[in-house]
């Protein structure tokens, strides 16, 4: 669940009867950060998102907020430098060596743990992605603090302690994780939890350069080359503006057809609920969910999903939820804007055949004939 954050407080007292002196070093720990995930010249999306979310801490705290780069010497590490002063950080941190030009573990945790020690932050945030979860898991390890992992919401208390909220017990409860007596406060959170800030067009402000203190002989990973990785045949599921999902209410394998028929027709990605993939009827990056991908879509239709609390977690950023079940008391019925209930088996393909005529003139004419 976490990594040395054990002072968990007893959710019914919550911190208000426990409250103490933080220890006088802790005045040393300033500002809050966030991890800038650059790789192959791109910055992944759940940094800004990160950005947006680190701004309300930091103006609660009424600190800074810094944005922290690492990266080969180069114009991409700069460009992502700028974005991070667009979506609202205040100042940078940044270290250019070539032996952060493509993630390793041993050269990352080198340069965040050196940074972390030399100018303090009292909260360090990083996406919840896999290299973010790589990272942060060495960091916190090697530093000896507190991690929560795959936060679904962060804020601080009075003191400035952060409480960062996550589902527990399969999805079944939230609990809310305080590091109390370590610092910096650490926490990851998964692409699409957090929504995305506005982007802000204004020139690059303060910069904080720093050299990483490490050569390339003391690295054991060494990289040979790259695979090519067919992402076009991956789902992309957690930036789609509309998705289509299917669950066990669909009944056999050769019904998820109608989902990714009616994902065609509209432009849609398709997804589907965790039993789905335990059955092996969908791969794993498919799966919506607690576990699976946290998804912000404009427009979610769920056909034959139950709505279990992992579901709903994974789900319940979109903009707007239509639900097809069967069962008048599913508990997707409690969360989403609109429910129909009825037979997904039938009522998809009536669906998918109206999207069809509405959105194609010319499969609406050749339908018509």
């Amino acid at each position: 669940m976490s990594t040395a954050n054990r002072e968990t407080p007893p959710p019914a007292a919550g911190r208000a009867g426990m409250k103490k002196e933080l220890p006088e070093h802790f005045k040393d720990y300033r500002h809050v950060w966030v991890f800038i995930e650059l790789e192959r010249g791109q910055v992944h999306p759940v940094s800004f998102e990160l950005l947006g979310e680190g701004r309300k801490l930091a103006d609660k705290l009424g600190v800074e907020l810094a944005g922290v780069v690492l990266g080969p010497p180069g114009e991409a590490t700069w460009h992502a430098v700028a974005e991070a002063f667009e979506y609202g950080a205040d100042l940078a941190y940044i270290i250019e060596d070539p032996l952060l030009a493509h993630y390793r573990n041993e050269p990352f945790t080198r340069a965040m743990t050196d940074l972390l020690n030399t100018y303090k932050p009292e909260i360090l945030l990083l996406g919840a992605t896999i290299l973010g979860r790589d990272l942060a898991g060495s960091t916190a390890t090697t530093l000896l603090t507190g991690l929560t992992a795959d936060c679904t919401e962060l804020d601080v208390d009075a003191d400035g302690s952060l409480a960062a909220t996550r589902p527990t017990f399969g999805g079944s409860l939230l609990c809310t994780i305080y590091t109390i007596n370590y610092r910096p406060q650490m926490a990851t959170v998964r692409p699409r939890v957090m929504a995305m800030p506005q982007r802000v067009d204004k020139p690059v402000g303060r910069v904080i350069q720093h050299k990483l203190a490490m050569a390339e002989e003391e690295v054991v990973t060494k990289i040979l080359g790259f695979l090519p990785d067919s992402q076009s045949a991956k789902a992309n599921l957690a930036y789609a503006n509309v998705v289509v999902a299917g669950g066990l209410g669909l009944g056999a394998v050769e019904n998820l057809q109608l989902v990714r028929n009616l994902a065609s027709a509209i432009g849609a990605e398709y997804g589907c609920s965790r039993p789905l993939v335990q059955k092996g009827w969908m791969p794993a990056d498919r799966q919506i969910g607690q576990t699976g991908k946290t998804i912000r879509p404009k427009l979610y239709i769920a056909a034959g999903i139950s709505g279990a609390i992992q579901h709903r977690v994974g789900v319940e950023g979109a903009d707007l939820i239509v639900a097809i079940n069967t069962d008048p008391n599913a508990p997707i019925f409690d969360f989403v804007h609109l429910g129909i209930v009825t037979d997904a088996i039938r009522f998809l393909p009536a669906l998918t055949e109206a999207f069809t005529r509405r959105l194609s003139p010319h499969n609406r004419d050749k339908l018509a004939s």
